[in-house]
């Protein structure tokens, strides 16, 4: 009976280790000690899509960020559903909506049966209530990822003017 017991808790913190892996992997979470990441894996959702299937859609509410525990997705835009990003295992994708509840600005689509861990904007408001020091961390992060795909998006945008694609006076979208 030990043995049995034994197995079921190693398989779990084999799983445990594993989903903490990732999150290291994500800059939202960079250098977080093994006590504050264990504390955002237990407010984490595991969801499961089959190949194809819409994650979220362009227009829908932004309830939070996914990260990819699993699969490919792809994100989309536009009724020609243009593609912007092609995502992958360790990626992450949505984070904005931990900040702001708008309308998603892009589709998203599990291109292979994907496995995502999710963080939705109460669980990391409730966590900010209990533990300040660690949402200050998580939001810090939070903002400087978003910066830097910001500058990442002007930057194309510049590429693409210099181009002479788009001209000074077009606006974009």
């Amino acid at each position: 009976m030990n043995s049995l017991w034994g197995n079921v808790f190693k398989v779990r913190q084999k799983k445990d280790d594993e989903i903490r892996d990732i999150l290291k992997k994500v800059p939202i979470f960079d250098g977080l000690g093994k006590r504050d990441l264990e504390r955002i894996e237990r407010i984490l959702h595991r969801r499961e899509y089959q190949q194809d299937e819409s994650i979220f859609l362009q227009g829908q509410p932004g309830l939070g960020m996914y990260i990819i525990e699993e699969g490919t997705v792809e994100i989309v835009s536009g009724p020609g559903r243009h593609r912007l990003a092609e995502l992958h295992t360790g990626e992450f994708f949505g984070e904005l909506a931990l900040l702001d509840d708008s309308p998603r600005t892009a589709t998203a689509i599990a291109r292979t049966y994907c496995k995502l861990l999710c963080l939705f904007q109460p669980d990391l408001l409730d966590l900010i209530e209990r533990n300040t020091r660690l949402g200050v961390k998580i939001l810090f992060r939070l903002a400087g990822t978003i910066g830097e795909r910001l500058k990442r998006t002007n930057e194309s945008l510049t590429e693409i003017k210099e181009s002479g694609v788009i001209g000074e006076t077009e606006k974009v979208g």
